[in-house]
């Protein structure tokens, strides 16, 4: 960890107007999480949440299998998070498998990029759509990633597009949790 890393925690609860208002919970591969209501997001390391359904937590850090053009290529293009328009998010907790963590770092950085083209994809629905990656794994957390989104809702469709060319990709084959979190900014 650096100190750069910033922590955040994801909380699932039932608590009337606090946090995203949770629109679905779609389990996409893997066990489901318990249904919520509302999603908080809080940043920091204090997240006692004793009235929650679940606690997700994860951390920023130095990116993984990307070079340095690519993340700058993002960077350059990426839009803030918290954008007045961008009322609708997604959370998507995911895991991968143990075939996954078993290939040398070298061919899972050549599955993410050659292979897959994660940040091909991904840039041609930049700025539309926002996002931040959280890396869990590390934590000890019942996911390895924690990847947050936020679109304006009439970029729901091009969100849509974005989740379909990833999860046809080969790094998808190694997937074998994820949950797709719907929210909407509660006002």
């Amino acid at each position: 960890m650096t100190g750069s890393d910033t922590y955040t925690s994801f909380v699932g609860w039932d608590a009337n107007g606090i946090g995203w208002r949770v629109e679905s919970m779609e389990t996409i591969v893997g066990s489901p999480l318990p249904n919520v209501s509302r999603l908080a997001v809080i940043r920091g390391e204090d997240d006692d949440r004793r009235d929650a359904q679940w606690v997700l937590r994860g951390r920023t850090g130095p990116v993984q299998y990307i070079s340095t053009a690519e993340e700058q290529q993002l960077s350059a293009i990426a839009p803030p998070l918290a954008r007045p328009k961008a009322t609708s998010a997604a959370l998507l907790p995911i895991r991968k498998s143990p075939a996954w963590w078993a290939l040398p770092d070298a061919e899972r950085t050549r599955i993410f990029g050659e292979a897959s083209k994660h940040v091909p994809i991904a840039s041609r629905y930049v700025p539309a759509v926002a996002r931040r990656l959280y890396y869990s794994r590390e934590l000890g957390e019942p996911f390895d990633f924690l990847t947050w989104f936020e679109f304006a809702p009439n970029d729901a469709a091009s969100f849509d597009m974005l989740l379909r060319e990833l999860r046809d990709t080969e790094e998808w084959a190694f997937v074998d949790r994820e949950i797709d979190i719907r929210l909407t900014r509660a006002l």
